[in-house]
């Protein structure tokens, strides 16, 4: 599991920053990836790296502003090169509005798509996705429209398999070891009956990934970000600009940085930086959420972070 930056700036593209997109890449945990955000050139910016679009089948969306959603038309026509009739459907979700965006972008330009598309307009807080593998919550928080937050929680791994302790009860290795490992009751040869639970550890404790829209200061962000092993926050103002961040509905990098520490998180994420931070600039705005939260930093388009599993 790991984080791949398509964009990390504010309002418009910059010189070295393109507007906000993040993909989530499971290949290892389910062959899939999702993006968060889909802003202007980010299929442009997918070109760069090692991602197929074929390989994207959900996407949400956090708001509705165009540095969060004009590049998704483009991408989703492109999509349809990928893979032809082969292509597999992509389910949408993000606030009310997005499904009319997207048909009416497809229907005036006379796009046609080679999958289906399902979308998920967010209404009630609470799971939107529910998998074998991973859950999906998102809660509203705070901006000029409606804006949200994901918290992305990946379940639990069966405990490894005890095999000492097996060879201890003299049971013969073979295909129960497979059948004790997926948590069966077995009978052997000579009649022993054993329940597959006793010999496994425990279970390995899956990770959290929460990412949030462009949002004020609300409870409801602590609440999303809860023993994170990473939050992805906005830091479109820096210290001393809590006032003007208000104003604009946006949160600063000291902000950030209390709320991850409230909330037990491992690692805080620092994305869409504003144009007016380059250079030196930057540096100040990462060590001054360091100062609160030593485990921050300000990420750049094309930056990947691994997402360890919890010790």
């Amino acid at each position: 599991m790991e984080l791949e930056f398509l964009g990390t700036g504010a309002g418009s593209p910059a010189k070295f920053r393109n507007v906000t997109s993040i993909a989530l890449k499971l290949l290892d945990e389910s062959n899939e990836i999702w993006l968060f955000d889909v802003g202007e050139g980010t299929q442009h910016q997918i070109l760069k790296t090692t991602i197929r679009p074929r390989k994207v089948d959900r996407i949400f969306i956090t708001h509705l502003h165009g540095d969060h959603l004009f590049g998704l038309p483009g991408f989703l026509s492109s999509r349809s090169f990928q893979g032809g009739d082969q292509m597999g459907p992509l389910t949408i979700y993000g606030p009310k509005g997005v499904k009319e965006f997207v048909q009416t972008s497809l229907r005036i330009s006379q796009s046609k798509l080679s999958y289906p598309i399902n979308y998920v307009e967010l209404e009630d807080e609470g799971v939107i996705l529910d998998t074998d593998r991973f859950t999906v919550e998102f809660k509203n928080l705070e901006h000029r429209i409606q804006s949200v937050g994901y918290r992305v929680v990946e379940k639990d791994y069966p405990g490894e398999l005890l095999v000492d302790k097996l060879r201890a009860d003299q049971v013969p290795a073979g295909p129960l070891y497979g059948q004790l490992k997926a948590g069966k009751t077995v009978t052997l040869p000579d009649g022993r009956v054993l329940d597959g639970k006793d010999y496994l550890g425990a279970n390995k404790k899956g990770r959290i990934i929460t990412i949030l829209g462009d949002t004020r200061q609300v409870p409801n962000i602590e609440t999303l970000a809860q023993d994170a092993d990473i939050l992805v926050h906005e830091s479109t103002f820096g210290k001393g600009e809590g006032k003007l961040a208000r104003n604009y509905y946006h949160s600063t990098s000291v902000q950030a940085a209390t709320v991850a520490q409230k909330a037990g998180v491992k690692q805080l994420l620092l994305t869409h930086i504003s144009a007016r931070y380059v250079g030196p600039l930057v540096h100040r705005l990462e060590k001054d959420a360091q100062a609160i939260f030593a485990n921050t930093k300000v990420v750049r388009d094309f930056d990947v972070y691994q997402v360890p599993f919890p010790k």
